[in-house]
């Protein structure tokens, strides 16, 4: 798939019905966690964004229905491509009623651009189609220098604002998790993933870096067969599971102090968890933890790296993670860059224990046959002759 351009991929026929039970949630991050193969997942989700678009296709819905518009033109985000082009029906700017209209668990239908409960319709929009969605990104584009002058203008308030994060970086809490002159892998449930995790096994196998999950991001390392040290977040995207995995956690507040996601933490009875009130995103906070806490290097998963990846965030979000990424800049690595760069050593132990293991097969493959024996009885009567040999010399 390229960057704003079209796929060769076919979508699933336009005029063919698709049909399941509804999801609904407003927040696509919490729909994914119950969405299932077979259902029909309803959001309101203005200028759906790469992420939650593979999110949705990973479930395998029969549709998707938008309360909002997937694409409003303000810049060309690719999740409405995604969709249609992973074959998954699109209602498009279905209307505010979707969400209160259909209703979680209903059996419904959709049929082109309608959504029929028990035959009847009850919301429509507009079913979005290959062509649509090329000449919604066509007139997107058009909006790129204006939304690049609005992230510019909000940056810039926001480092007249906060330019002690860029001097001073955040308050460093007392930790248990050490992170002086180590590497340190910082993980994001965002953009590429799993792919980048999978690049990265033998760079964790053999670094052994301090492993972080930002909110979700602690899930994918579970996932992976990995515990994460560090989980930092405000809790709303994390399983229970890996809260209480054994996992540092570190709740990130408000700057008031406000944490709505310590009660949870409490609830699950995470032993000594650590509020930090901090500006700017989880993600943030993660890295200058990193920072100020001595890494060496740090390496992001699933991070935001790309203009798109910024706009998608939004701008107002995304002016702390500039601002961030110009404080930790010379210790930050992104995960493809890492990948490439790095190749696996095996150590002088592992080759001797390879060969010793190679010559104990082969005497016991020696052993197993009369032929071996005899080789071996043949090698033993020549090993005795140079002992005795040697001893005459010396």
């Amino acid at each position: 798939m390229t960057l704003f351009g079209r796929s060769a991929h076919p979508p699933a026929s336009e005029g063919t019905p698709a049909s399941g039970t509804l999801r609904v949630d407003a927040r696509t991050k919490n729909l994914t966690k119950r969405l299932g193969p077979g259902d029909i997942a309803v959001i309101d989700h203005e200028d759906l964004d790469q992420v939650s678009a593979n999110a949705l296709v990973a479930c395998r819905p029969t549709a998707v229905v938008n309360a909002a518009a997937s694409s409003s033109g303000a810049y060309p985000n690719l999740g409405p491509q995604i969709l249609v082009e992973a074959g998954v029906p699109l209602i498009d700017h279905a209307g505010p009623d979707a969400m209160t209209l259909l209703h979680e668990g209903t059996r419904a239908e959709v049929r082109e651009g309608q959504v029929l409960v028990d035959g009847a319709v009850v919301v429509e929009g507009t079913r979005l189609d290959p062509d649509a969605v090329h000449e919604a990104m066509e007139v997107a584009r058009g909006q790129v220098s204006a939304q690049i002058e609005a992230f510019a203008r909000n940056t810039m308030a926001y480092v007249q604002a906060e330019q002690e994060l860029l001097l001073d970086g955040i308050d460093l809490p007392s930790l248990r998790t050490r992170m002086d002159e180590r590497y340190v892998l910082v993980v994001v449930r965002g953009y590429h993933y799993k792919e980048d995790l999978q690049t990265l096994r033998p760079f964790i196998r053999e670094a052994h870096p301090v492993l972080v999950g930002v909110d979700g991001g602690a899930d994918a390392l579970i996932e992976m067969g990995l515990r994460p040290d560090l989980i930092v977040g405000d809790m709303d995207s994390v399983s229970d599971a890996a809260l209480t995995s054994g996992a540092e956690v570190v709740v990130h507040a408000y700057r008031d102090g406000r944490a709505p996601g310590l009660q949870r933490v409490h609830d699950l009875g995470v032993a000594d968890p650590v509020v930090l009130p901090a500006t700017g995103t989880s993600e943030d906070v993660a890295m200058l933890l990193a920072d100020g806490l001595g890494a060496s290097l740090i390496v992001a998963v699933g991070t935001h790296a790309t203009l798109v990846e910024f706009l998608d965030k939004g701008r107002k979000g995304m002016a702390s993670t500039f601002l961030t990424r110009l404080r930790v800049g010379s210790k930050l690595v992104d995960a493809k860059g890492v990948s490439l760069l790095y190749r696996s050593r095996i150590s002088a132990g592992s080759l001797t224990w390879l060969v010793v293991a190679g010559l104990v097969a082969l005497l016991a493959a020696l052993a197993a046959t009369p032929g071996g024996r005899a080789i071996m009885g043949v090698v033993a009567v020549r090993w005795d002759d140079l002992l005795a040999w040697l001893g005459g010399v010396f």
